[in-house]
């Protein structure tokens, strides 16, 4: 069985943007599966921690989180009706449906009910505290009228409408001041992932799990969309604020600060030049995949099979109208379409998935190849189904083949050094903090 979390950075996204059909089936090469696909409770509605409503002796804060451990209850008891087996059920999602599959790994709540993870953009590196989730909280509720933190107070925020909490959540663009999302509340989530990577602190189960190639191009088509019109690309002055604010303070709300001068590094390694555009993409890719990197050795050191891999196809169809002098590339998000037929970016994208731009031929082939793969690795842990062909099984070794690449005319594989050299991980690695 193969239950998925949808997207949408924790606030927004819907199960039925998702057609499971060709999963289901296995697609012409693959194996059939039964494919849950499921709506847990975002923003403000998911993820908020506020004294007065944790201290009435019920788990708190996480709420979404708590959301998909009751669907994956609910595929334990019910599995069997549907033709599934509850012994082999795996847990995946994309972007923030990556993150809550990670957060379930690490979740003493969720052992037991699920027995692979797959991470389609891409393992979870670091969650805010629960320090910070309760600021935010706090600020909400003085903002939505609601100030104080007893039972007068929970009452309050218990009796607001969905409306005025969307009011305060953010804009299509951008999240407000109050959303936290995930955080590491001490019991749902009990320490934070780079510790339970490090420490073995997790449900031990074979990982399947990636990046696209230009994952920090969605964020800069995103911005770029909301910005016209005249929709413009971004300029050198903007590429440098943003590089200047990104690595100055802390690493992650509540994480630990930047080095003095990391700013300095990262212009001098990465100056906005002729095309800042192009250089942002780099700059807000490349850290994330490093990331990757040394979550997928520790997964290893921990003794569970890791299957990485990297998608390259930067000519697939875009589902956002065209823009002046943005080309999307392999950006986030743009792989789903090759596992969910149609997929088209919710009602932001072009609308009606009918209306979507089809695959060529010879990316109908890769989608084929993957569904393969994701089938039978929820079937049997290797997508491969058996042997370490054409998927080779990670290994922190130089000279062996540790990534799959996802590209047309065909899949190949990289190693480990040339994973980190296309991605500048020497240059990373040293600006990234990993300690637990």
């Amino acid at each position: 069985m193969f239950v998925w979390i949808h997207g949408g950075g924790n606030v927004d996204g819907a199960s039925n943007d998702y057609d499971g059909s060709k999963l289901a089936t296995g697609g012409p090469i693959g194996t059939p599966v039964v494919v849950v696909t499921l709506n847990y409770r975002l923003g403000l509605f998911g993820f908020l921690a506020h004294p007065a409503l944790d201290s009435e002796g019920h788990l708190f804060a996480n709420y979404g989180i708590m959301d998909i451990q009751a669907v994956l209850q609910w595929v334990q008891r019910n599995a069997a009706a549907f033709g599934g087996n509850p012994n082999l059920v795996t847990l995946g999602g994309q972007s923030a449906g990556a993150t809550d599959t990670g957060a379930n790994m690490i979740s003493p709540l969720s052992k037991g009910l699920f027995h692979r993870a797959i991470f389609e953009s891409s393992p979870l590196s670091s969650l805010q505290p629960l320090s910070v989730g309760l600021t935010n909280g706090m600020n909400f509720a003085t903002a939505a009228g609601c100030p104080g933190s007893d039972a007068t107070t929970a009452a309050c925020l218990r009796a607001l409408s969905a409306a005025q909490i969307l009011q305060l959540q953010g804009t299509a663009n951008a999240n407000g001041p109050y959303v936290t999302g995930p955080m590491v509340d001490g019991s749902v989530i009990p320490v934070t992932p780079i510790t339970a990577w490090t420490r073995g602190q997790f449900n031990p189960v074979p990982v399947m799990g990636g990046n696209v190639q230009d994952e920090g191009n969605f964020g800069i088509g995103i911005t770029q969309y909301f910005t016209g019109p005249p929709q413009v690309p971004i300029t050198a002055e903007q590429y440098v604020a943003n590089v200047t604010r990104t690595y100055s303070g802390p690493e992650y709300p509540g994480g630990p600060n930047y080095p003095a001068g990391t700013v300095d590094q990262v212009l001098a390694k990465y100056p906005p030049g002729a095309d800042p555009q192009a250089t942002y993409n780099l700059v807000t890719t490349f850290p994330g995949a490093c990331r990757n990197r040394h979550i997928d050795a520790l997964w290893t050191q921990a003794g569970i099979s890791v299957y990485a891999y990297e998608f390259n196809d930067q000519n697939a169809p875009y589902y956002f109208p065209p823009m002046p002098s943005f080309t999307p590339l392999a950006a986030h998000t743009i792989d789903i379409q090759f596992l969910f037929p149609l997929w088209h970016g919710s009602i932001l994208g072009v609308p009606g998935a009918s209306q979507s731009p089809a695959l060529t031929p010879q990316e109908q082939v890769l989608s084929d190849q993957l569904v393969a793969t994701w089938t039978k690795f929820a079937r049997t842990g290797n997508p491969n189904g058996t042997g370490n062909s054409p998927w080779p099984r990670f290994v922190n070794q130089e000279g062996v083949p540790a990534y799959l690449s996802q590209n047309v005319p065909s899949l190949s594989t990289f190693t480990n050094a040339q994973f980190g050299a296309r991605h500048d991980c020497d240059f990373w690695d040293k600006i990234i903090v990993y300690q637990p």
